[in-house]
């Protein structure tokens, strides 16, 4: 069990911290033995993944995965390529956000206070947008993608059933369309998903609730940028782990800009704060280290999500109608 903040100092004072729960802990893992791994979000481009590189070779952060939110579309294929090399260079997954999406596009919807439908992808065509950005990302050598519609994660999963992108393709879902309860988790988990982001305002009753019905890995933002509430969860990072493995513990940053879609002109603000989300996590390593709660992390270079649950695919008539 791990300890809590300030555990011993409280007790000796005769405030101890109550015994956390066996019956709360996840009896999950990733396949590799692992409990946790670590990401690093909001790498947009070559440039700044060349600095989160750097960084956490200089901080000793050990890095599993790093993701981009502006959309494989803003990237060239140049700059995918890179991307890919860099990674496969030091042992970290590539995940690439697809397609075109709801809050940048004509509908009024996602401008009312109501949101709209977010992320989502708005009619045929920015779903058509989806499934290109994927196929394209997939050709040039990307494992991972990252989508924020239930019916684009459906469609890319059966391709990559049916072979037309790679068996060991993995997909990710967006914290802005994250479930918040354990029924719509295990949908998203059997739409295709093999990690999902849960919006960073649960409780950790809520992670354990999770765990009763799903072992699909989670993705948490330890500390969220402002647009998902500005959550800065560190303390909480040990018993995060403990309710919520398997899980990708991920190192946002509060109180800076929105940066998507990137671009040239945000290039200073993208570097400066690829540097600091690095030196973030390197704050919460220190801190599991201190609490004694920093065993468990999956080896470097792990990716896989281990045997998830799936709804039963539909079959697909051949053009011969077989």
């Amino acid at each position: 069990m791990p300890h809590s903040p300030g555990e011993p100092a409280l007790g000796r004072l005769g405030f101890p911290t109550a015994e956390p729960r066996a019956a709360d802990a996840s009896p999950h893992a990733f396949p590799d033995g692992g409990r946790w791994r670590t990401e690093i979000p909001s790498v947009e481009g070559p440039e700044a993944l060349a600095v989160v590189l750097k960084e956490s070779e200089h901080l000793g952060v050990p890095v599993h995965r790093i993701s981009q939110g502006s959309g494989v579309w803003m990237l060239t294929d140049a700059e995918i390529t890179e991307m890919v090399g860099l990674c496969a260079d030091h042992g970290v997954e590539l995940c690439l956000f697809t397609g075109p999406r709801g809050t940048w596009d004509t509908g009024a919807a996602t401008r009312t206070l109501s949101g709209g439908a977010g992320l989502r992808a708005r009619g045929h065509d920015q779903v058509a947008g989806c499934v290109e950005d994927a196929l394209r990302a997939a050709s040039l050598g990307v494992k991972c993608l990252l989508v924020a519609d239930e019916g684009v994660l459906w469609l890319l999963h059966r391709m990559r059933a049916a072979g037309e992108l790679p068996a060991d393709t993995t997909i990710k879902v967006s914290a802005l369309v994250g479930p918040v309860n354990p029924a719509a988790y295990s949908v998203w988990e059997r739409l295709g998903a093999d990690s999902l982001n849960v919006p960073s305002d649960l409780t950790l009753q809520h992670f354990t609730e999770i765990r009763r019905v799903s072992a699909a890995p989670m993705d948490l933002y330890v500390e969220a940028p402002d647009d998902l509430g500005g959550y800065v969860r560190m303390y909480d990072a040990a018993e995060l782990i403990r309710r919520a493995s398997p899980v990708y513990l991920k190192f946002g940053l509060s109180k800076a800009p929105g940066i998507y879609p990137y671009g040239a002109h945000m290039r200073d603000l993208v570097l400066a704060t690829a540097r600091e989300r690095v030196r973030r996590g390197r704050l919460v390593l220190d801190l599991l280290a201190r609490l004694g709660a920093d065993a468990g992390m999956s080896p470097l270079g792990s990716r896989l999500p281990g045997t998830l649950h799936r709804f039963p695919l539909p079959h697909v008539p051949t053009p011969e109608g077989n």
